[in-house]
């Protein structure tokens, strides 16, 4: 059947599908306002959809809203990658199920892909404010359940991560998304202090002066080009959680006298000090070891 629908019919049932997995919900002026069409056509849609899929959403009375069921099976095939791209970017109109554009870009191949499932229980936990049970395998301590509240996934660069408050520990944590598995939403609502609010190291902006590196490299202007440097400084604004992430993504040398050589070093951190309290330190190209020890020992 669904080979007999329009482009646009199949557009809009992969808008309901794709709200409906990632965000748990979905409303019918949603549907109106997204493609700018009647009410009349909104609701045929609907019914179609749950023609098509009959046991993946239920309708509340009271909160005028379909939700999401637990015999939910996405009726597209939602692409890990290009879904994590959308969420990031607040895109939910299902185009990854029916294909788009072919762009001449090309990115380095990805190792990591997480699941999909994971990444919409994440999503529906995330924009319904709620907690999951997990289980998560470190390289520590092997596989062991968990309970996370989580608030953002993160693009390390690398590897897909999700910020949650961990109920194990009591802490927040990062946790990589591959490494997630068995998800499920959990129903209470979590205690105010396992919320995004109260991350310190998520809330607390720490602002980097990158420099090129002294030593390493000769002719500076390159790379004050390169990033768009103003007065040789490139300066931002970067969450403490996030700090060390990016700071090993771009090979920045965090070493108080600049002192890591090799081509790969090409930018230095000139405001070093200014890195103490943050987390994910150990990733810091270079950071004295002593200032980690005083840090966290």
């Amino acid at each position: 059947m669904m080979d007999d629908l329009s482009f646009a019919q199949r557009q809009r049932l992969a808008f309901i599908d794709f709200k409906l997995f990632f965000t748990a919900s979905m409303t019918r002026s949603e549907i109106v306002q997204h493609f700018e069409m009647g009410v009349s056509a909104a609701t045929r849609d609907i019914n179609l959809y749950k023609e098509l899929a009959p046991e993946n959403m239920e309708y509340d009375n009271v909160e005028k809203r379909y939700f999401i069921t637990h015999k939910f099976k996405p009726l597209f095939n939602h692409d890990a990658k290009r879904t994590l791209v959308k969420l990031a970017n607040d895109i939910s109109d299902g185009f990854d199920a029916i294909g788009s554009t072919d762009f001449p870009v090309e990115q380095p191949s990805q190792l990591n892909v997480p699941d999909i499932t994971v990444i919409a229980r994440l999503s529906q936990a995330m924009v319904t404010v709620k907690a999951v049970s997990v289980i998560y395998t470190s390289l520590s301590s092997g596989s062991g359940a968990r309970e996370l509240v989580p608030h953002t996934i993160v693009d390390n660069g690398l590897r897909w991560h999700v910020r949650a408050f961990d109920r194990k520990t009591q802490t927040f944590r990062d946790f990589v998304l591959s490494r997630l598995s068995k998800v499920s939403v959990l129903k209470p609502k979590p205690e105010s202090l396992e919320l995004k609010a109260q991350d310190l190291q998520w809330n607390s902006i720490l602002p980097l002066e990158l420099v090129p590196h002294p030593k390493n490299i000769e002719f500076p202007t390159a790379i004050e080009l390169d990033y768009n440097m103003e007065d040789g400084v490139l300066a931002l604004n970067v969450r403490a959680a996030m700090a060390g992430y990016l700071l090993r993504r771009w090979n920045v040398d965090c070493s108080e006298n600049a002192e890591l050589s090799g081509p790969e070093y090409q930018l230095y951190l000139k405001n070093t000090k200014l890195l103490r309290g943050a987390t994910n330190l150990s990733l810091a190209p270079g950071y004295n070891q002593e200032i980690k020890n005083y840090i966290y020992g």
